[in-house]
This record gives structure tokens, sequence and C-alpha cells, in this order.
């Protein structure tokens, strides 16, 4: 009887962590990470050892390509590395299990490069609407061009702010203002 209700514990503890596995894809999705890359993330935080490739693959039964590319997503986030263990021929992985540093990493990496962009198309569309400027004579779009201009260099100024608290959580400054949780 006692072996029973130990394989149910086992069963509901399986079921237990598969939900909360499920959570952190859910949460991965909100910074543009697909859930089954979130759910990977997941397996390897849960898991006690590091982890092959095939080890992935049977634990998530997918294709082992799409845990080479999950597992190099990761690795450019910095949420997983890769490990070595003496004996093994086959490349082993395990998570970062420093959430505060996995987090600065894929915000201000993300962050970064919609920020950069927005900078940029700010800058053609000055330049754009520039050009427009300096060749029509309507007086109604002159002053519609040069309230645009206004707008986008605001908008620029806005840009360059968050590219500073952007710095200011990659540089880890931020724990200076809210400092981790113990």
């Amino acid at each position: 009887m006692p072996e029973k209700n130990i394989t149910t514990d086992w069963d509901r503890y399986d079921e237990t962590i598969e939900k909360f596995i499920q959570v952190i894809a859910k949460n991965m999705n909100l910074y543009g990470i697909t859930s089954s890359v979130g759910r990977l993330y997941g397996v390897l935080y849960f898991s006690d050892n590091p982890m092959t490739l095939d080890d992935m693959r049977d634990a998530l039964k997918m294709s082992k390509t799409s845990m080479s590319t999950g597992v190099r997503a990761l690795s450019d986030m910095k949420m997983v590395e890769s490990t070595f263990r003496k004996g093994t021929r086959k490349d082993m992985y395990q998570s970062e299990e420093d959430w505060y540093k996995s987090f600065t990493s894929l915000f201000g990496n993300r962050w970064r490069q919609h920020t950069e962009t927005n900078i940029e198309e700010a800058e053609e569309t000055i330049a754009e609407l520039e050009a427009i400027l300096d060749r029509t004579e309507d007086d109604d779009l002159t002053q519609k061009i040069t309230d645009d201009i206004e707008r986008l260099r605001y908008a620029q100024n806005y840009y360059e702010w968050v590219m500073k608290f952007i710095q200011v959580v990659e540089s880890g400054k931020i724990f200076d203002y809210i400092p981790k949780n113990k």
C-alpha cells in the first residue's frame, strides 16, 4: 500500500512542477520568447543536473533541432550556460539560476533592440519630413511638418531616456534603487 502512495505523490509532484513550468513559459512570452523555449528553460531550471540536447528532447518530446535552437536562444540571453561533465562528450546545459541576472540581460537586450530601432526610425522620418519641407510651398503643410518634427524630437528625447534606463538595468545599478529580495 505505501508504494502506491509514493507513486501518487510523485505524480502530483510532476503535475505541480509542470504547472509552474507552464507559468514560466507564459511569462517569458511577454519578452518575445516562444512558449516552447520558455518550457525548455523551465525544464532546465527544475533539473537537478545539467542536460544534453537528447535529455531535453526526451523531456519535452520535441526535435533535437528545436532543442538546439531553443538552447542557443536562451544562451544568447544568458539564461542557460553550457557546462562540462567529466566523461561526457556531449554538450551539457544548465539554467542560469539568478533570475535577476537573467531579467536584466533579457530586458536590456529586448528593449535596446526596439529602442534603437525607434531612434533610427525617428531620425529617418525627420530627414524625410525636412526634405519635403525644403521643397514645399504649401503653408499648411509647412506648419504640419514643423509640428510633427517637434513631436518626433520629443519622441527622440524619450527614447534617449529609455536608453539611460536600459543602461541602469544592464549595469546592475537598478539594484541600488530597487534591491534584490533576499
